[in-house]
């Protein structure tokens, strides 16, 4: 389980900076630019939150809704930025933009034209899928839980 959790992925210096600039990056533009947005108007917006057509998520009221988009729009991000739990964290802010861009704006363009589109929530998806398959790299705090590593190093 905690290979599972904290596996850093790579640990080639050059391909561990290049993934802690998409992590910090994207995790600070998703958690400033939306996340803390949305949890500050929090009382403003869960009154008309959108809830996704998909069972068991239907089952969630709006205000569950939009708490669980803060959780991973803020907390995800912040793992990401992190770097800890970093494939896990990048799935679960995956799903919520797999949700935005096909549940929630399922009757939006794909390209903006001005008003909802799917565009932004599939530009946050892909990310995402770099760091599931990449893991947190070797300037991550994952990096300190794999310890496995450095044993087999020093023999």
């Amino acid at each position: 389980m905690k290979r599972f959790f904290f596996d850093c992925g790579t640990r080639d210096a050059l391909a561990s900076t290049g993934i802690l600039f998409l992590r910090v990056s994207f995790g600070l533009m998703m958690m400033i630019g939306h996340g803390i947005g949305k949890w500050q108007a929090f009382s403003q917006l869960s009154g008309n939150w959108p809830v996704p057509r998909i069972w068991p998520l239907s089952m969630m009221s709006g205000p569950v809704s939009l708490i669980a988009t803060i959780g991973a729009e803020v907390f995800a991000a912040a793992l990401l930025v992190l770097g800890l739990a970093t494939r896990p964290a990048a799935f679960v802010f995956g799903f919520a933009m797999c949700v935005a861009a096909f549940q929630v704006n399922v009757n939006a363009d794909f390209f903006s034209t001005g008003g909802p589109a799917k565009e932004m929530a599939v530009l946050y998806l892909i990310p995402c899928f770099v760091l599931i398959i990449t893991g947190g790299g070797q300037w991550s705090a994952d990096a300190l839980f794999n310890t496995e590593d450095r044993r087999r190093r020093r023999r």
